[in-house]
C-alpha cells in the first residue's frame, strides 16, 4: 500500500492522460511554504485545512482539477471546506486504512516518534481522526489485500466519469 501522495500522483497522471489539467496540493509540501507558520495544534490544523481549501478553490475557479492530498482529521474542518465550493464541486475521498497498516508503512518514522512521546497531537495516536459520515468515495485497504495506487486512481476516475465531471 502506498500513501495518499502516491495515490494523488496516480490520479493526476490518469486525469492528464484524459486531457485534464490538474494540480496536487500535498499537505507536507504546503506546510513547507504557505503554511510553514502553523503548528500541529488543533487551531492551526484547522487553519492549515482552511488555507488549502481556499487555494483549491482558486484552482477550481481557473478550471483546474485540484487534488488536495492531506490528512484532515476533523469533520467540522472538512465540512467548512465543502461549504466553500458550489454544490457537487467538492469530492471527499476517504482512504480507509487501518492504523496498524499506516504504522507499519511509516516512511518518515513519525508514528514511532509519536509513540515515543516526541510528537504530541499526532492523528491516530494521541489525537482523534473522525471518519467522514458522507464522503463521495471510500478507498479501502484491509490487511494484506493490496490495492495499487493505479487501481485507486481508476476508482476515482470512474466516479468522476459516471458523475459527468470529465465531460468536454
Amino acid at each position: 500500500m502506498k500513501g495518499k501522495s502516491t495515490v494523488a500522483c496516480a490520479l493526476s497522471q490518469g486525469l492528464h492522460m484524459r486531457g485534464r489539467l490538474t494540480y496536487i496540493l500535498d499537505g507536507d509540501n504546503v506546510r513547507h511554504g504557505l503554511n510553514r507558520d502553523l503548528s500541529f495544534e488543533a487551531e492551526d490544523r484547522a487553519e492549515n485545512i482552511r488555507r488549502i481549501a481556499e487555494v483549491a478553490k482558486l484552482f477550481a475557479d481557473a478550471g483546474i482539477i485540484c487534488i488536495a492530498s492531506l490528512i484532515s482529521p476533523y469533520r467540522k474542518d472538512r465540512d467548512a471546506c465543502r461549504a466553500l465550493f458550489p454544490e457537487g464541486d467538492f469530492i471527499e475521498v476517504y482512504m480507509d486504512v487501518p492504523l496498524h497498516v499506516c504504522e507499519n508503512r511509516d516512511p518518515k518514522g513519525l508514528y514511532k516518534l509519536a509513540r515515543a512521546g516526541k510528537i504530541k497531537g499526532f492523528t491516530g495516536v494521541d489525537d482523534p481522526y473522525e471518519p467522514p459520515l458522507k464522503c463521495e468515495i471510500v478507498l479501502q485497504q484491509k490487511g494484506t489485500d493490496s490495492v495499487t495506487p493505479g487501481e485507486m486512481a481508476e476508482t476515482m476516475i470512474s466516479y468522476l466519469e459516471e458523475k459527468g465531471y470529465l465531460q468536454a
